[in-house]
């Protein structure tokens, strides 16, 4: 099959979406496919690459708002590129009129991948100005009902929550994404890690990601002083992307007026293969989000084996296995006592999980001959 892929961003840029698509390429390219990607050209990146065999397509876009830029200025490329093309795929939210677009003009299948659905709660989102949250809501509902010939949702919770939109069942299948198990597992050493950041004894809890809009980051943040007082001297390892640059200067403001700069250590994104070892170095993660489609953080510390503080929220109560507390979201008492019973050892081990890339391609390409016999 040749598969062309319609995505805002891909890799180097940072997220879970390109997590997914990465290696979802790779998967396909693996097993004979062909694919193609058209995607934002962010800075220090080629024009067009190989990578892994996957063919990739940068399409120039003004810096400020590159990824709504892209929904027109790709356009061109993607018309290009579709005509040899059997399957179109994309994801929410920017390449999904584009691809939905030249795949009725071309008469090919299209595909989209859900990895989450606000609704409602954009309005509640960090940073979200009321006019902002109404738009957002407004073009999601609009993209949602886009006649896609098929919706792969990353948890059945994004599921449920494309069934509240009207999608019909027959269009909607669930595929997990995968994990690393070779990157991420319970070998990994991180006690070169504490050598270097100089904690050796202290109680060490974690984060990292983004400051999203979702991510919550802001209630864990207020919740520090809440653990330092329970755990003396105990420190947050917060690795922290600059993008969304709003979200990350918030955050590095809300550090300061809370005055807990000294019980945080704050590091910026380390290489993909490092990160594992700072995981491991940690006694506990924190995931403190406000909503989630998948949960790439939760599933890797669960891989990795540390305990885990999650949000009963989206999809995260289907991800997180092992030890692990879930607590009321947007609540940074909840959030500190969480750590706390992971401090005293106040927490059972109720199994583990397995999120298989193999099985994910697999599935994603019997979704793809679905399509192809219609």
């Amino acid at each position: 099959m040749k598969i062309l892929f319609i995505l805002e961003y891909y890799p180097p840029h940072i997220g879970g979406a390109e997590i997914v698509f990465e290696n979802l390429c790779k998967g396909l390219v693996d097993e004979g496919h062909e694919c193609k990607v058209v995607t934002c050209r962010i800075n220090g990146t080629e024009k067009y690459e190989e990578r892994h065999g996957v063919k990739i397509y940068r399409v120039n876009v003004p810096r400020k708002g590159d990824r709504y830029w892209f929904t027109f200025l790709s356009l061109p490329k993607i018309w290009k590129l579709s005509k040899d093309a059997d399957i179109i795929q994309t994801t929410t939210y920017n390449g999904a009129f584009p691809s939905i677009l030249i795949s009725k003009f071309r008469g090919k299948p299209s595909i989209i991948t859900v990895h989450e659905v606000f609704g409602s709660m954009w309005k509640n989102l960090t940073g979200m100005s009321w006019f902002n949250a109404k738009v957002h809501q407004f073009l999601e509902k609009i993209i949602i009902s886009l006649p896609f010939d098929k919706y792969i949702c990353v948890s059945r919770y994004t599921r449920n929550c494309l069934r509240l939109f009207g999608v019909k069942d027959e269009k909607l299948s669930v595929t997990y994404n995968g994990i690393d198990y070779d990157k991420y597992n319970k070998k990994i050493d991180g006690k070169g890690v504490r050598k270097k950041l100089g904690i050796m004894e202290n109680f060490m809890y974690m984060y990292y990601g983004r400051a999203g809009i979702s991510k919550g980051v802001e209630y864990l943040i207020q919740a520090v002083p809440l653990i330092s007082e329970k755990i003396p001297g105990s420190k947050l390892l917060l690795i922290l992307a600059k993008d969304p640059i709003k979200g990350y200067e918030y955050i590095l403001n809300l550090i300061n007026t809370q005055g807990v700069k000294d019980e945080i250590i704050l590091l910026e994104p380390v290489p993909s293969d490092e990160l594992p070892k700072y995981i491991m170095s940690s006694d506990c993660v924190v995931v403190p989000s406000l909503t989630e489609g998948f949960g790439f953080t939760a599933a890797e510390a669960c891989a990795i084996g540390k305990p885990i503080v999650a949000t009963d929220v989206g999809s995260l109560p289907e991800v997180v296995s092992g030890k692990y507390i879930l607590v009321e979201p947007r609540n940074p008492k909840a959030i500190a006592e969480g750590v706390e019973k992971i401090y005293k050892g106040e927490v059972e081990n109720k199994g583990g999980k397995i999120f298989d890339w193999d099985e994910c391609v697999k599935k994603y390409i019997e979704v793809y001959y679905e399509v192809l016999r219609k």
